[in-house]
This record gives C-alpha cells, structure tokens and sequence, in this order.
C-alpha cells in the first residue's frame, strides 16, 4: 500500500515538471514574435518618414503693420454747473404768498417765480405819491413868490436878504421835490421786488422758498443752473497740462449714463501744490432730443481727443498676458516659436500699439497664440503639411 501511494506521488510530480516545460517554452516563443512585431514596425515607420516632429498647432500669422491710431489723454473730475445763480429776497418784512416753481424745472428769463404779499407796498407807493404832490405844490408856491420877489429887487420894497431868502426857499422846496420823487422810485422799486422772476434762463437746482414766510432781504430762495449748462472740471497733471488747448475734444463718462461729448473752454492758471493737477473746465453739450445723463455733482472719467500719431501696431489676438506681463509669439524660419515681452499702449478696435519688444519685419502668431510655449514647432496656417 506504501509502496502504491510513493508511486502516485512520483507520477504527480512528473507532470507538473512536463507542464512547467511546456509554458516556459510558449512564453519564450510569444517575447520573440512580440520582439520581431515591434522591430518591424519601427523599421516600417522609419522607412515611411511619419517618425518627424508633429507640429503642435496651426497658427493664423501676420506682421507688425504702421498705422495712425488716435491720441487720448484719461482724466477724471467733478461735473458741476457752469454758473450758478442765487435767486434771493430782495425785500424785507414781507410774506411770501406763492412759489410757482420747484426743483428741476426749467425757467426762461421774466418768468415769475414767487411772490411777495404787495399791500403793504401799495399803501407805502401811495404814501410816497402823496408826499410828493405836497413836495411839487409847495415847491410851485416858493417858486411864485421868489419870481416876485425878483420884479421887486429895482423898486426898493423889498432887501436883497430878503429876496435871497425867497431864492432859497424855492430851492429848498424844488430839492424836497426831488426827495419825494426818490422815495416815490424806491417804493416803485420795492413794489417791483415782491415779483420774483428769473434772472436768466436755467434750471432750478434747489428750493428753500416757504409758502406764508416771511424773509429778510437777501435771503436765498432759489438757485438756478444758468442756461442748464454744465461742465466737467478735468484735473490734468503738470506733465499733461502743455498738450491742453481751448477747443480741445473731449469725451464725459458719467456714472450709469451715456457718453457726454465736450469741448475744452478754459485751462486753469495755477497748479494745485497738494496734488500736483490743474483743473481744465470742459464745457458739455448735451445731445439733441434729449437729456444728458450727467448731472452736477458727479464725479466722472472721461478722456481728452488730441489727434493722431503714427504707431507700430499688431492684430489684439497676437497679445498674450502671462503673469501680468504682455507677450507675443514670432514664428522663426524654422517654423519654431519664440516668446517676446512686450509692452503695449494704444488700442484702437482690433488693433493694439507695441511700443517696444518687436520689429517691423517679423512674422507673428496670431489665432492660437495663447496655447502656444517658447519653443514649440507650429503649422501656418494656409501652408501644406510637410
């Protein structure tokens, strides 16, 4: 029984030996026809050429192109009314007994805008008048009897002193006149004065006119933007102030509106010591049909029109930002790109102002500049495949 079990055991062991074999065998035949396969293939692919460098991308190119671009000058600065004018009391100790206009309203010139309770200076008119008919009469009176008095003078009736005092008393009397005539103007006046009306043409920029108020002259009632005009107080520093000039374009941006066009009226004369700017008074007109949308008090950005300039410019695509710095790839002879820093300036639709980093003559990336890295190989575009 031993004996039979040994032999099994043997007979086992045989087996797994032959079949070990058998696999290391076809394993070694499979590396050596994998072997041969890649061997053939790479002999394949040298002899068809497609082993190359592949191009990494196909780029649109041109060139740096010379053109005239348009010169602007940013600046910001308050818009504030042109003038303003304060409407005030020019009486005193009278009620106010009606406000016709409010905040906002435009107002031509004569146009009544409050008025004052006129008895009183009625009654004071007639007062006036009637002093000035005593005045006329008494004056008519000296006058009669210093003309008498002169036909006498060759009689002997009467002294020259006593002539001489009817002389001045007709003097006297004719200057009472003329007093009375001043105070009758003055009530005129004053008469006139409980009629407010605009000096000019505007618009009404703040109210503090109270129905029922009694105010003293001088008083302020009511402030006026003259003729609505309204402008831009540019502040434009010492280095920038020689390129202003009156008539200068200008271009307004006031917050949340549309854009206010200008021209320059005046160059403020002195430079301010704190922040070293001048103030360039920018007169905005407002556009036709409508009303602008900037207002006194804003505080706005816009830019000044100083002509055009000559500069060496390329297609905005071709500028790439990388970590803050501008870039553009030029495509060498070889097809290879090169990575150049470049600062910019000027931008005009499509086009961007190099002023420095690239040549006239060189040949540049355009569509698909930004995938690009120094170095790498790129078809053109329209070029046939190599």
């Amino acid at each position: 029984m031993k004996k039979t079990t040994r032999n099994l055991l043997i007979g086992a062991c045989a087996l797994l030996l032959v079949g070990a074999g058998a696999a290391t065998l076809l394993a070694r035949q499979g590396g050596n026809k994998a072997s041969a396969a890649s061997a053939a293939s790479a002999t394949s692919a040298t002899a068809t050429g497609s082993g190359a460098p592949r191009a990494a991308l196909t780029v649109s190119v041109d060139q740096p192109r010379h053109l005239d671009l348009p010169q602007r000058l940013e600046a910001n600065g308050n818009i504030a009314a042109w003038q303003e004018a304060v409407i005030g009391s020019e009486v005193a100790g009278l009620r106010l007994t009606s406000v016709r206009v409010n905040v906002g309203d435009r107002v031509r010139a004569g146009d009544l805008l409050a008025s004052f309770a006129a008895e009183t200076a009625q009654a004071e008119m007639a007062q006036s008048q009637a002093t000035l008919a005593e005045a006329e009469a008494a004056a008519a009176a000296a006058q009669a009897d210093a003309a008498r008095a002169r036909t006498l003078s060759n009689s002997g009736a009467l002294s020259a002193t006593q002539i001489a005092q009817y002389n001045t008393a007709a003097i006297t009397a004719q200057a009472r006149v003329e007093a009375a005539r001043a105070a009758v103007a003055t009530q005129r006046l004053r008469l006139k004065h409980t009629r407010v009306v605009a000096p000019d043409d505007g618009i009404i920029s703040a109210r503090s006119a109270t129905v029922g108020a009694v105010t003293p002259a001088g008083a302020e009632l009511f402030r006026m933007i003259r003729q609505g005009r309204l402008e831009w107080r540019a502040e434009v520093t010492a280095a920038d102030l020689a390129r202003m000039r009156p008539g200068l374009p200008a271009t307004v941006h006031p917050p949340g509106g549309d854009a206010v066009s200008g021209r320059v009226r005046a160059i403020g004369p002195t430079v301010d010591v704190q922040s070293r700017t001048a103030l360039v008074y920018v007169d905005l007109l407002p556009p036709d049909g409508g009303t602008m949308g900037a207002r006194a008090g804003m505080y706005a950005s816009g830019e000044f029109q100083l002509g055009n300039a000559p500069a060496l410019t390329v297609p905005q695509s071709a500028i790439v930002l990388r970590d803050g710095f501008s870039y553009v790839f030029r495509v060498n002879a070889d097809n290879r790109v090169s990575q150049l820093q470049v600062r910019t300036g000027r931008r005009d639709g499509t086009r961007v102002e190099v002023l420095e980093g690239v040549m006239p003559d060189m040949t540049l990336a355009v569509d698909g500049a930004g995938f690009l890295n120094d170095g790498d190989l790129v078809r053109r575009a329209g070029a046939n495949a190599q």
